[in-house]
């Protein structure tokens, strides 16, 4: 029994020692997507690409202006998101975080194209489908009305775990400030492209902001009602499936984030059917050329 024991013992610390081993210490920027359209033009740009798989998900490593990089999806979706950016922060020496995609449009100045860089986002969907009772809605025992409601839709902030005092409630993740003055001093140095394809172009050129509110949560919005009450209840800018779940690894981890956003569709505000069929790659190509702009002039902080 003894001898076996030892086996186990001797083939776990292989095993596991060889994992430890392969970490990647160089200190890199993760670059990241939800899907593979909003990656591809990054992509492109990297120089001497290498990958490799890690629990299912495809890493490419490089560079890009110089910057070491690590690139990679998260899938779609705040689970998917999470988890993904956790993988990466687990098996790679990483020391900031940029995320390039679509969202859906919230701030009726917006229109399709235009870039967002918010200053904070948060988990809108994280809420108490609340009672319906003669008296009105009724909440639970112990929770409360943390921002208006919309219909028994009550959001409430996120419990991020910890031990003991280091517990706390909060619905705001805030980007790193650092990030957020690059991407200020890139902003008039980028032109967005103005025509999806040929004979598709839009009424206007397409603007690139910096600061304001975003969101995230689990479902799609095409709904002009729920759209009007998220920029008036959380001065929302965008919403999408993903940011707000990567800066709360980001936080938990103490690494910069930054997440970059384009409009694809105005979640519901549009006259038509939903925009996102015909300019998902459009904006997705747009907050792609931010990022290589921001990428050139980002400078990380030493691990």
């Amino acid at each position: 029994m003894a001898k076996w024991r030892l086996i186990a013992a001797v083939v776990f610390c292989l095993l596991f020692g060889a994992a430890a081993q392969a970490r990647d210490d160089t200190s890199r920027i993760a670059v990241m997507s939800a899907f593979d359209a909003e990656l591809a033009l990054l992509l492109k740009a990297v120089g001497d690409p290498q990958q490799v798989e890690i629990a299912g998900i495809d890493f490419t490593t490089g560079t890009i202006d110089g910057r070491p990089v690590v690139l990679f999806l998260s899938g779609i979706s705040m689970v998917n998101a999470a988890m993904a950016t956790q993988v990466a922060l687990d098996h790679f020496t990483v020391n900031s975080i940029v995320f390039s995609g679509i969202a859906g449009g919230v701030d009726p100045a917006l229109e399709i194209g235009d870039v967002v860089i918010p200053e904070r986002w948060g988990q809108y969907l994280e809420n108490v489908l609340a009672r319906e009772t003669p008296e009105g809605w009724q909440l639970p025992q112990g929770m409360t009305r943390k921002f208006a409601n919309f219909g028994m839709i009550f959001p409430q902030t996120v419990r991020i775990a910890g031990q003991g005092a280091a517990t706390e409630e909060r619905f705001w993740f805030e980007a790193d400030p650092a990030m957020l003055a690059v991407a200020r001093q890139v902003s008039g140095q980028v032109t967005l492209e103005k025509c999806a394809t040929a004979g598709r172009c839009l009424g206007r050129q397409p603007r690139l902001t910096v600061g304001g509110n975003g969101v995230s949560g689990q479902s799609f919005v095409d709904n002009a009602a729920f759209r009007a009450y998220v920029f008036a209840t959380f001065q929302a800018r965008v919403l999408d499936m993903e940011s707000a779940a990567v800066a709360q690894v980001a936080r938990a981890n103490g690494t910069p984030f930054i997440v970059f956003r384009s409009l694809s569709d105005l979640a519901g505000g549009g006259p038509g059917e939903n925009e996102i069929g015909t300019f998902f790659q459009f904006a997705a190509n747009n907050s792609a050329t931010v990022v290589k702009a921001f990428l050139a002039a980002w400078v990380p902080p030493k691990p």
